[in-house]
C-alpha cells in the first residue's frame, strides 16, 4: 500500500491506493473492497432506522468493512440533536461491540462528541475527518485519543494561508490521517502538501501514514 485515503465518496480503484470509501446502509455497493458505513446526521431518517442498524451490525462482521462512520453530531442542520445523539451513541456502540474504528462527522459539537465517547467509555480508535479548526480545539482532540484527518481544508490552505497549515505542522505524526472526502484533487497532491508542510519527503508521509493505519485498523491483517 503505497497511499491510504482514510475517507472518500469516490472509488476510483488505483492499484496503490487502499480507500476507505464512505457507505451508506441504503445504498450500499458490493463492488467495493474496503468501506466504512454509517448514518451521517444530515440523513438520518427515523422511520428507517431500525432497517439501517441492522445493515450496519450485519456489514460490521465482513473484513471490507474497516470502520463505522462517517457519523458524528451537527448543530447546524435542523435533525434535533437529541434524535442525532441516539443514532450516533447507537454507532458507537455498536463500533465498540466489533472493535472498529470510528469515522466522525462533526460541526459545531466537539464538546458533545468528547463527553459522549467518555460517557460510553468507548475505547476504539476515535478519527476526526476534514479537520479545519484550531490548535487548541486539536491539542484538546489529541489529548483524549483522538486521531485526526486533513484533505480539503488543507488544500483550501494553500490560497488563504489559515492556520490549518501550522495546525497539520504541529500534528504529532503518529496521530493523522490524508484524505480527499468530496474533492477533485487527488489523494497524491494531498500527500505532497502534507510532504511540503511537514519538511519531509512524501515517501516518509506514506511510511508515517501506513503505520498509523497498521496501528488503527490492527484487527486487519493486510
Amino acid at each position: 500500500m503505497k497511499f491510504f485515503n482514510l475517507h472518500t465518496h469516490k472509488f476510483t480503484n488505483q492499484s496503490d491506493v487502499l480507500e476507505l470509501v464512505n457507505q451508506y446502509p441504503w445504498e450500499f455497493d458490493e463492488t467495493i473492497p474496503f468501506y466504512s458505513i454509517g448514518i451521517h446526521p444530515w440523513f438520518i431518517v427515523e422511520e428507517r432506522l431500525e432497517n439501517d442498524f441492522a445493515i450496519i451490525e450485519s456489514k460490521l462482521q465482513e473484513l471490507g468493512c474497516l470502520a463505522i462512520g462517517e457519523c458524528g453530531l451537527d448543530k447546524r442542520i435542523e435533525v434535533p440533536l437529541e434524535l442525532q445523539q441516539f443514532v450516533f451513541e447507537k454507532q458507537l456502540l455498536l463500533a465498540q461491540k466489533y472493535q472498529k474504528p470510528v469515522v466522525i462527522h462533526c460541526v459545531a459539537a466537539f464538546q458533545e462528541l468528547i463527553e459522549t465517547v467518555k460517557k460510553l467509555n468507548i475505547t476504539v480508535p476515535i478519527l476526526i475527518h476534514g479537520f479545519s479548526k484550531s490548535e487548541q480545539l486539536a491539542k484538546q482532540l489529541l489529548e483524549n485519543g483522538f486521531y485526526i484527518s486533513f484533505g480539503k481544508y488543507l488544500l483550501q490552505s494553500r490560497s488563504f494561508g489559515t492556520e490549518l497549515e501550522a495546525v497539520f505542522r504541529n500534528m504529532p505524526n503518529d496521530r493523522f490521517f490524508l484524505e480527499t472526502d468530496t474533492v477533485d484533487e487527488s489523494l497524491a497532491t494531498v500527500y505532497a502538501l502534507a510532504a511540503k508542510y511537514k519538511g519531509i519527503s512524501v515517501e516518509e508521509i506514506q511510511k508515517q501514514i501506513n503505520s498509523n493505519f497498521n496501528t488503527v485498523f490492527n484487527q486487519i491483517n493486510r
